[in-house]
């Protein structure tokens, strides 16, 4: 096990701002930077123009210690007759809303970390790189780790964090079921075998030798201070960055955090405990193909919460993105990817300096 005290992420808080594709760009990575965390951005959904744009202001903000974030899932083939199973469980959605089914385009909307990606990055040396859904090919991980970069993935099961040690990762985001967004599971699909964020920590911390950063319902100082103590190098939160001054969250994605956060803060005025609050999140496969935590949606419950429907990941979401627009219009989230885990307490209408000065206000 090694301590937090023993590991170095030359930064002055042991504060990781989760990557949140969809809802940030480099103006939250440099804020949580700034205040002496360590800001993350979300790379799957960019271009290599996009990336390199971003990169370029991160650099120009004087940021060294910094996290980029791939997935590197296997890009699946695609499976005309799974794709109009998907459209047909659609049909009335579209029919509602005037969508002609045969005009919305296929496609992936998310790209794994492949050569390109690494030709972008290369000149910027980014000091971290993580990875979701495991690790890409061994030979890009060492050219990472020739320029002094630190390679992170993502762990749901100890048997994952175990493979990742074995495969070349410097350290291990334990991923625990609160977790919001996307499962990084990647060694199983059983969503029954993930255990919550204490439980794999402790057994995470007892079985590598690499540093462990806690994630999941990770939403106070007290959370943060517990995982700490627990041994956690650091603590990696995402849901209570998304009500912050610089996140790109939707108008209806901040309302409805809004309405989940005064939830919680309800259950505390009357005594009761945040860790018996119904949760309004749910893990879905709906929205891109792949199980991901977020808040409750007509089509959660119209069709799923879990389906089969959707096509593999990522094809799942181009089927969604017209459905998506005509509901927002209306002011709806009825096909957004409302993203947040089970504890929205943290949620808060601040600047990210003052939301990571704050997580981090119990440490020592």
């Amino acid at each position: 096990m090694l301590l937090a005290s023993e590991s170095s992420f030359s930064t002055k808080l042991p504060i990781v701002q989760a990557p949140m594709a969809g809802v940030q760009n480099s103006a939250l990575t440099i804020a949580v930077a700034n205040a002496g965390g360590i800001g993350s951005l979300p790379c799957a959904m960019l271009t290599p123009d996009a990336l390199a744009s971003e990169l370029e202001v991160i650099r120009a903000a004087g940021i060294k210690t910094y996290n980029l974030n791939f997935f590197c899932h296997q890009q699946p083939d695609p499976d005309t007759e799974r794709e109009a199973k998907w459209r047909q469980a659609l049909a009335p959605f579209y029919q509602e809303h005037g969508i002609n089914s045969d005009d919305v385009p296929a496609g992936a909307g998310r790209l794994p970390f492949s050569e390109a990606s690494l030709e972008v990055i290369r000149p910027y040396q980014p000091p971290i790189v993580s990875f979701h859904f495991g690790l890409p090919k061994a030979d890009w991980l060492d050219e990472i780790k020739t320029w002094g970069g630190k390679v992170w993935s993502s762990a749901t099961t100890l048997e994952e964090a175990l493979w990742l040690e074995a495969h070349g990762a410097d350290a291990v985001i334990v991923q625990g079921i609160e977790a919001g967004g996307h499962r990084g599971m990647f060694l199983t699909d059983d969503l029954d075998a993930q255990p919550g964020t204490e439980a794999l920590l402790q057994a995470v911390l007892d079985a590598v030798n690499i540093p462990v950063i806690a994630a999941g319902g990770i939403a106070s100082p007290e959370h943060v201070k517990a995982v700490l103590d627990k041994g956690a190098a650091a603590a990696q939160v995402g849901t209570a960055y998304l009500l912050c001054d610089e996140a790109t969250t939707t108008p209806i994605h901040r309302e409805l955090l809004k309405a989940e956060a005064a939830g919680f803060q309800h259950s505390t005025a009357t005594q009761q405990s945040t860790a018996t609050q119904p949760s309004t999140t749910r893990l879905t496969n709906l929205l891109s193909g792949r199980p991901a935590r977020g808040l409750v949606n007509r089509l959660m419950d119209e069709l799923g919460p879990i389906s089969e429907a959707p096509p593999e990941f990522p094809l799942a979401t181009a089927a969604l993105v017209p459905l998506r627009a005509a509901a927002e219009k209306q002011g709806k989230g009825d096909f957004s990817p409302l993203w947040c885990g089970t504890d929205a307490s943290g949620c808060r209408e601040v600047s990210a300096a003052e939301q990571t000065q704050w997580l981090a206000s119990l440490v020592e």
